[in-house]
């Protein structure tokens, strides 16, 4: 059974000289949970603060993300071996039990 999409937003502000400006935004998708995954990762102990555990949540996702979407770069090809096994530790440090291969 297909897991339901979901869609993030992502808005990135700067702050310079107590001034702030939208540098980027953009949207993702996937089956993954992120609010769970942050929660598994804080769970798990991997990670001291909060705002490490988002950060870490969403530097996988985005990496994973990028890397499938760009299977023919060659720096891609060259460390996605060794970005499993990552994925691989890491969903059994957190109990990760969604079952996908993604």
């Amino acid at each position: 059974m297909e897991k339901p999409k979901k869609h993030y937003y992502v808005n990135v502000i700067e702050e310079v000289d107590d001034k702030m400006s939208e540098v980027m935004n953009f949207n993702f998708g996937g089956h993954h949970d992120l609010a769970a995954m942050v929660e598994k990762i804080k769970s798990a102990g991997l990670v001291e603060k909060d705002k490490h555990a988002k950060e870490l949540a969403l530097g996988i996702r985005f990496l994973h993300h990028v890397m499938k979407k760009n299977e023919n770069v060659a720096l891609f090809q060259k460390f996605y071996p060794q970005f499993e096994e990552f994925k691989k530790a890491f969903k059994e440090a957190v109990g990760c039990e969604c079952g996908c291969n993604k």
